[in-house]
């Protein structure tokens, strides 16, 4: 395991340049997991670059999973906030919070015919 380093807190770019750092570092002990990224949905209702979430989920070396969650936009005056939340397995699973970045991680499980109906 090695140092991890995340922020918490928030950027916002506003016009000319100026930028506002309101963000505090986390440093701790552990391993990256896995990572996925959504995109937002632009005007003409596909995907695009210019908004979205990154969640990254780390195993600390006490045993503990957390997920820092980067909600970003290159958009001036838009801020990019950033958010370290503690995470259970449940979480990582079908209808849990953080569901889709459990599959890409490997905590996700194929769905029974009754959840993939309730969808």
């Amino acid at each position: 395991m090695e140092t991890q380093r995340v922020l918490i807190g928030s950027v916002t770019g506003g016009r000319g340049g100026l930028t506002q750092d309101n963000t505090h570092a986390v440093e701790f002990v552990g391993e990256e997991l896995g990572k996925l990224t959504i995109y937002g949905v632009g005007r003409d209702g596909g995907i695009t670059d210019t908004r979205g979430v990154t969640q990254t989920l780390y195993r600390a070396e006490d045993g503990r999973l957390v997920v820092h969650v980067q909600e970003w936009s290159h958009w001036q005056e838009e801020p990019t906030t950033y958010t370290l939340l503690a995470a259970t397995e449940a979480d990582l699973g079908p209808d849990g919070a953080f569901e889709d970045l459990g599959h890409e991680c490997g905590f996700g499980r194929p769905l029974t015919l009754d959840e993939a109906l309730q969808r």
